[in-house]
Parts: structure tokens; C-alpha cells; sequence
């Protein structure tokens, strides 16, 4: 059976068919849809011909948005009260790869209350995949989170911990929500309609001088020698360039939220992971930043690698001085060894 009616108008927000989201359709006469009842359509609304005015159509994700700001303040509210206990410290891949009960438990927090809200939508967060989730985006609606950025900073009390809620649709970024919890700055953004702190709008530094810039980055928890020498080598040939500084508060979302900010011109860093970035990415580009890869070129989320910038001068001229090294992808199949 097929919606058939030259009377009416129909707005599809977006449509889904087995399982697979397809493109976003606009207004249409519902005789030119052909949908059949064991589609899974969402979010339809009919109405009577010449009754749709401009403007009414509903904002299809900023409920979703709204419900990240909600979930990362009642995350952060976890984050605080555990800095008063005791925290069992757990490791992942190494001894420098910390997790903690905290983060897993604000990670189903947010997991369960997407899940009942939004159904439909997928998901991909830092403890699921370290439990053996697959990572994998695709075109359906998904949230990508890190519980707590700055797990190494939260179990030393050192005040610079983020909760991370970044959101896609069609494998392209719609929304960051990133919630620096001990400085109480929720920053926000949306694709086209710009970048917040706490409210206050966002706009990256105009500096195009290497030579007065402030350049962050991180060590991350790469204990392999070779890549250890060339994040310092990287390092120290930025420095000389010279540049004012290079700094680093132990959080990937925060050191991109500076750049958003305009604190600094540029970070830069080889190992983190979709969950970490995705978010700021989008607060960066709707405060006026770029990204783009270490070595040039478009920043692919999955690929671990992300030099985030005020502008393109002072980010290519970063990528002419780091020292590359290979990462596996967040989204590489996994090899079970037997």
C-alpha cells in the first residue's frame, strides 16, 4: 500500500527503509511519494494544499541537541561528585590508558536515555567500543560520545575534564555539545548556526603570524619509542619556529574548544579518537576554525588524526612541521586471533 492524495502536501524530515536512512526530502506533493507501509517512515506531516507556510516546518535535530545539553550537565554532576570519593582505576591498553567506573557509568547514562528518547538513532561510545562494540558510522542518526575526556586528568584531580556529545547524520557532523565540567563552560554549536560558550558567541583568533601564535597538543598514551621521538621531534620544531607556546590541558575536546575560543591558534594530535574530536569539530568550524589532517588535507573522523586551526595560514604551516606516524583507524575491522 503506497500514500497516493494530490490534495495534500507532505513535509519528510528524513526516511528510513530497512534499516538505512536515505536523503533528506523537502516539501512534495504526497502523489509523488511512493512509500510503502513496511518503510519505517519518521517524522511526516501532511497538510492541506496551500496551507504550508514558510517557516513552520519544525527544526528536525534540535531536540536532540537539547537533550545532549541536558545529558551532559547531569554528566557532569556525576563527574564532580566522584572527585569526592575514591575512584577505582582501571586500565585498557596499557597501563597509561586509564578508565574508570565514572566513565562507564555516564556512558550508560546517556546510552539509556537516547535509547529511550530517540530509538532509532545508533551510536558510538569510547567504553561500548572498548567492550567490544563495533565502530562503525553510518548514514543513520548517530551519537558519538566520550563520557569523560580527560580520564588521566579526572583521576588526578587536575580541573580540566569534558563530557563530549557529538552528533552525525549521513556520516556528516550536525551538532557538538562539549561540557568543560570543573569550569562549568558548556560549549555548543550547531552546522550553520555558529558556536557558544555558556551563550556568549564563538569566533577563533584572526592572528596570521606563526611567530604570535600559541600552538596545543598532547602526548597521549603512545608509549611506543619511534612515535614518542616524533611528538617531540614535531614538538621542537614548532617551537623554533618559534612560536609564543605550545600548551595542552589534557583534553582533545577542550584544547579544540580553546582554538574555538581564540586562546590558541591551533592544536594538533596523532591517537585520539572519533569520540574525542567529533564534538569540538563542530564548535570549531562554527566559531570560523578549520580542520584538517596533520598531513593536509580533509580531517577524516576516523582516522585518529586532527590538526584543528584559526585559519588555513597558520594550519598549513603546522602541517610542514609535524612528523607523521600511523595510527589504526577507529573504524578498522577487528582481527580475532584464536
Amino acid at each position: 500500500m503506497c500514500i497516493d492524495h494530490n490534495a495534500l502536501f507532505a513535509s519528510i524530515f528524513y526516511v528510513t527503509i530497512n534499516g538505512q536512512v536515505m536523503k533528506r526530502i523537502g516539501i512534495c506533493t504526497v502523489s509523488s511519494l511512493k512509500i510503502s507501509w513496511n518503510s519505517s517512515v519518521i517524522y511526516i506531516i501532511v497538510h492541506k494544499r496551500g496551507s504550508l507556510h514558510k517557516g513552520t516546518m519544525p527544526d528536525l535535530w534540535q531536540d536532540a541537541m537539547d537533550h545532549a545539553v541536558t545529558l551532559a550537565r547531569k554528566a557532569g554532576e556525576i563527574v564532580k561528585d566522584a572527585l569526592q570519593n575514591d575512584l577505582k582505576i582501571m586500565c585498557k591498553s596499557s597501563s597509561v590508558d586509564l578508565v574508570t567506573k565514572t566513565d562507564q557509568n555516564v556512558e550508560q547514562l546517556i546510552i539509556t536515555s537516547v535509547k529511550e528518547k530517540f530509538p532509532e538513532h545508533s551510536f558510538i561510545g569510547e567504553e561500548s567500543v572498548a567492550a567490544g562494540e563495533p565502530c562503525v558510522l553510518t548514514e543513520n542518526p548517530t551519537w558519538i560520545v566520550d563520557p569523560v575526556d580527560g580520564t588521566t586528568n579526572f583521576v588526578h584531580g587536575y580541573p580540566f575534564v569534558a563530557i563530549s556529545i557529538g552528533f552525525a547524520v549521513n556520516k556528516m557532523l550536525e551538532f557538538g555539545v562539549v561540557y568543560s565540567c570543573i569550569e562549568d563552560k558548556m560549549y555548543t554549536a550547531r552546522k550553520e548556526k555558529g558556536a557558544f560558550c555558556n551563550g556568549q558567541p564563538l569566533q577563533v583568533s584572526d592572528q596570521k603570524e606563526i611567530n604570535q601564535s600559541i600552538i596545543a597538543t598532547e602526548f597521549g598514551s603512545n608509549r611506543d619509542p619511534d612515535a614518542v621521538d616524533k611528538i617531540f621531534s614535531s614538538m621542537r620544531k614548532i617551537l623554533c619556529l618559534p612560536v609564543h607556546g605550545i600548551r595542552g590541558v589534557g583534553s582533545a575536546a577542550i584544547n579544540m574548544c580553546l582554538v574555538a575560543s581564540g586562546c590558541v591558534e591551533a592544536y594538533y594530535e596523532i591517537g585520539i579518537h572519533c569520540w574525542d574530536v567529533a564534538a569540538a569539530a563542530v564548535i570549531v568550524s562554527e566559531a570560523g576554525g578549520v580542520l584538517m589532517d596533520v598531513e593536509g588535507g580533509p580531517m577524516d573522523l576516523m582516522s585518529r588524526r586532527v590538526l584543528a586551526a584559526n585559519n588555513n595560514i597558520i594550519g598549513e604551516r603546522i602541517v610542514k612541521e609535524i612528523e607523521a606516524f600511523s595510527a589504526v583507524r577507529d573504524d578498522a575491522p577487528v582481527i580475532l586471533i584464536k
